[in-house]
């Protein structure tokens, strides 16, 4: 498992993503020190991943009675598209729904757009056809269409639907617009990783909910990249040896077993309950 997808700025956003924004959004320093805490992710280095997710603009200082944290508001319809992506449909794509090609023409003078385009477009699972010309499947319009309006990159990229017609192989085409043994390699480190602990939770009748969180945190947080960098193509165009079926599954058993134990986890460690009603004033005050 990559160091770099468990870093301690990734585990809080799963942890804000998965469970506070469930809760009001919210939660204090100090309880957020503990939780974490209990990811073997020590006090000072809460504090710098938090320094560094306020300047990306993801969390606000809110004070309710003591320091806190909350989730942007700027940020909610993103994790809300990543909910639907992370925990959406994993089934391939049907071939008949067509494809979205995003075509860009960035000036040399504003190339920095240009690197922007390519790492958003990988990000939201296109691949690569040719300099500027980028295809997905066609369900990833919206989520396509979305994320370059909101990244104010609209004005560089054209959107299309569309179906091949002609001429080459389609199959054999599309494994060189996608890198299929790298994808392939992430969703083996996942089930090398992962089917050990669901074969050692079908063993066990009590389920501790420190040790699932324990588990589900880093588990999410692994997993949640992958629906981006896989795009669910139709499965007449992938590998025969293609292994995200496998590591879909294990993950749906695993969020299945986990992901309630975890939220009582941090239910009792923080002691939030449900959001609290909105009257359109602020809980606290920003320091």
């Amino acid at each position: 498992m990559s160091d770099s997808l468990l870093r301690p700025s990734s585990l809080i956003n799963t942890v804000y993503g998965a469970f506070l924004r469930g809760l009001g959004g919210w939660i204090s320093i100090a309880d957020l020190i503990v939780v974490m805490g209990e990811l073997d992710v020590e006090g000072p280095a809460v504090r710098s991943a938090i320094s560094r997710l306020k300047k990306r603009g993801i969390l606000e200082p809110e004070r309710r009675g003591v320091n806190g944290y909350r989730l942007s508001p700027a940020v909610h319809e993103v994790f809300d598209e990543g909910d639907r992506r992370i925990f959406g449909s994993l089934e391939p794509a049907d071939l008949a729904d067509g494809w979205v090609m995003a075509v860009f023409s960035v000036p040399e003078s504003e190339r920095a757009y240009r690197y922007q385009l390519r790492t958003r477009l990988t990000w939201l699972g296109f691949g690569n056809m040719a300099p500027g010309v980028w295809l997905a499947p066609g369900r990833l319009l919206d989520d396509a269409r979305g994320a370059l309006v909101r990244l104010g990159l609209s004005e560089y990229a054209h959107l299309f639907t569309s179906q091949y017609a002609a001429f080459s192989d389609l199959r054999a085409s599309v494994s060189s617009w996608w890198d299929f043994p790298a994808i392939q390699a992430q969703y083996a480190a996942f089930t090398d990783t992962y089917g050990p602990v669901a074969q050692r939770l079908t063993q066990e009748e009590d389920l501790d909910d420190t040790e699932a969180f324990r588990h589900y945190v880093p588990l999410l947080t692994q997993w949640r990249r992958l629906p981006y960098l896989d795009p669910g193509l139709p499965k007449e165009l992938l590998p025969d040896d293609w292994n995200a079926i496998a590591a879909r599954q294990l993950f749906q058993q695993l969020r299945a077993a986990l992901a309630g134990p975890s939220l009582r986890h941090v239910r009792t460690v923080t002691g939030l309950d449900e959001p609290p009603a909105m009257d359109g004033t602020p809980s606290g005050t920003a320091s």
